[in-house]
């Protein structure tokens, strides 16, 4: 071999031992960095921020945008990512309105402690605060037509043998904010839910429904709660006597049939007879505003814990005695 080809092979040899070493030192170097930079560390973390919030009287997002800062603790991928954005992405958070202060006409406001029960919103889970730069949150939140009304449920109700219902429906809330063109509110006098069918009731019920959407107008709410109270209950019977009420000096009347079959329907298990206590009488009123003198008759007092009562015959025939 002579020197030519001797130098060759040498330099041949070390050319791809120095690749190699270079390629081992870069490959080492990249280790490290993403080792580096998969541990965490604290920097400061900016985010423009929307405001969502059902305030009654005003549009549903904020009109302004808050840069909200806060030095936190998070990886230092993360942090790398951050400083080398040029544009943020806005970020729409919902408040819950006990969060907000008002401190002017459409102004409300975040201090202090209620910042942080929106940190991953704010910041994401994997960031974990430190400490707030921003100290206040002020946003502006639009007028906008508005109108209650009230909440309408179509339900249909089936009971088991020996349970009714014992109270009145209700619906929480019973009315709503309704938003949009005014034209449309002028026309809107309620809103309606999906259909609420219950069968077989043996308990009380309560729950959640749905209101219908309406094109073009923004409700308060999407869904109302309700309560159907039930209870189980025993049926009694008899024949009480029908008296007569506020007959003027000099003035009866007589009444026929004298007696009547009252039916009453009474919440289970029952702690008094309520028949001992149960009166039905014809109030001088009504025979002297009727042209037919048939009137209907009138329970006293309703004994405690009697749901329902149904009276046969429905009218009476009363006669003034002189």
């Amino acid at each position: 071999m002579d020197l030519k080809e001797h130098l060759g092979f040498l330099s041949g040899k070390w050319g791809r031992e120095w690749i190699v070493m270079a390629l081992s030192i870069l490959l080492a170097f990249l280790v490290w960095f993403l080792v580096n930079l998969s541990q965490e560390y604290s920097g400061t973390i900016s985010v423009p921020v929307v405001a969502q919030c059902n305030i009654e009287g005003y549009g549903i997002e904020s009109s302004n945008t808050v840069l909200v800062s806060a030095r936190c603790r998070t990886e230092g991928f993360r942090l790398v990512r951050e400083f080398s954005r040029r544009e943020r992405k806005v970020v729409k958070v919902k408040f819950n309105s006990r969060d907000l202060r008002r401190t002017a006409p459409g102004v409300y406001c975040v201090i202090g402690g209620a910042k942080n029960s929106y940190v991953d919103q704010f910041f994401g889970e994997d960031a974990k605060v430190e400490a707030f730069i921003t100290d206040t949150l002020r946003f502006v939140f639009p007028v906008e037509n508005n109108k209650k009304v009230p909440v309408e449920v179509p339900v249909t109700a089936t009971f088991r043998s020996q349970y009714m219902q014992s109270g009145p429906f209700t619906t929480k809330p019973d009315s709503v904010v309704v938003y949009g063109p005014q034209e449309r509110l002028d026309a809107l006098e309620k809103v309606i839910t999906g259909r609420l069918i219950l069968t077989d009731l043996h308990t009380s019920q309560h729950g959640l429904v749905k209101l219908n959407p309406i094109r073009g107008i923004r409700m308060s709410a999407d869904e109302i709660g309700y309560e159907l109270p039930v209870t189980r209950y025993v049926e009694l019977s008899a024949h009480v006597p029908v008296g007569v009420m506020n007959a003027p000096a000099g003035h009866s009347l007589q009444v026929y049939p004298p007696t009547a079959q009252v039916f009453l329907r009474c919440a289970f298990p029952i702690a008094k007879d309520p028949l001992s206590t149960f009166r039905l009488y014809v109030d001088w009123k009504d025979f002297s505003s009727s042209l037919s003198g048939r009137c209907a008759p009138r329970v006293q007092r309703l004994p405690s814990g009697v749901l329902e009562y149904r009276v046969e015959p429905e009218v009476f025939d009363c006669i003034e005695v002189h």
